[in-house]
């Protein structure tokens, strides 16, 4: 029951300020920035009040005044690099070992990325919130389909020694879900519609699966460094914020420059 309220009060706080005002989104998404960096702090045991700086800085000259494309693209491009190098680590090391003595690194390429360009995802010619609107249904759609489907029908494990729970079963269902949830807002959402093709949106949803998952399990691995269960207490039978946007939050580069490459040669 708890943990319904707080999801639910979450997903209408974030709906609304998408479509109140672009200034708006961003001032929620600067505050819940502030939050998750609190939270990974404390997992990396990292004490710096400099990253709270950085954070503001480069939320505010890229996400909001677009200082340089050239400047956020080669943002972009490194932020994912980055994202590939954490892939590598969660696959073949017990450790983030890449890491270990460079916190910033993961801070400035990886979380504060992750806002960065959440902020810019909807900013095409102009504020688009359906576009941002539609890559969080995703996430939640897979999200949900995976912890049903997992729950009910999961028997082989996908990534047992990261995360336990997580399921191959799971996994495919959250996948299927993204998809169909793809099909159901362009359908039925004449925004989405015209602002991408049905084919764009699907690519969407199948990178949201695959690397949202990614994400999560990035996450898991950071928590299980560090010996705890959640990042933080904030959403009751949620964890942390960092829990809720881990997902989004490593698949967000991707899903940038996938959007710019589409809209160049559009």
């Amino acid at each position: 029951m708890v943990r319904g309220i707080s999801g639910l009060l979450y997903i209408t706080i974030i709906i609304f300020a998408m479509f109140a005002s672009q200034e708006l989104f961003l001032a929620l998404f600067f505050i819940l920035g502030l939050l998750t960096i609190h939270e990974f702090q404390r997992l990396v045991q990292l004490k710096s009040y400099l990253s709270y700086f950085l954070f503001s800085i480069v939320l505010f000259f890229l996400s909001y005044k677009h200082f340089s494309t050239v400047v956020i693209d080669a943002y972009a491009i490194t932020a994912v690099v980055v994202n590939l190098l954490l892939l590598s680590d969660l696959l073949f090391f017990h450790k983030i070992p890449i890491f270990e003595k460079k916190n910033y690194i993961l801070l400035i390429f990886y979380l504060i990325a992750g806002f960065v360009f959440l902020g810019l995802i909807p900013m095409r010619e102009f504020f688009k919130p359906e576009i941002i609107a539609g890559i969080f249904i995703l996430v939640w759609a897979n999200d949900s389909c995976a912890y049903l489907v997992g729950k009910n029908f999961g028997k082989h494990k996908l990534l047992e020694r990261v995360s336990p729970k997580k399921t191959v079963e799971g996994f495919l269902g959250g996948l299927v879900g993204s998809v169909i949830a793809s099909l159901l807002i362009f359908k039925n959402w004449e925004a989405v519609g015209e602002i991408y093709t049905l084919w764009i949106w699907i690519g969407l949803a199948l990178i949201v699966a695959v690397l949202g998952t990614v994400g999560d399990l990035i996450q898991s691995k950071i928590k299980r460094q560090a010996g705890v269960k959640d990042s933080g207490i904030l959403m009751p039978g949620h964890g942390g914020i960092y829990d809720r946007l881990d997902s989004v939050l490593y698949v967000s580069p991707f899903i940038y420059l996938v959007l710019e490459i589409t809209d160049y040669v559009s």
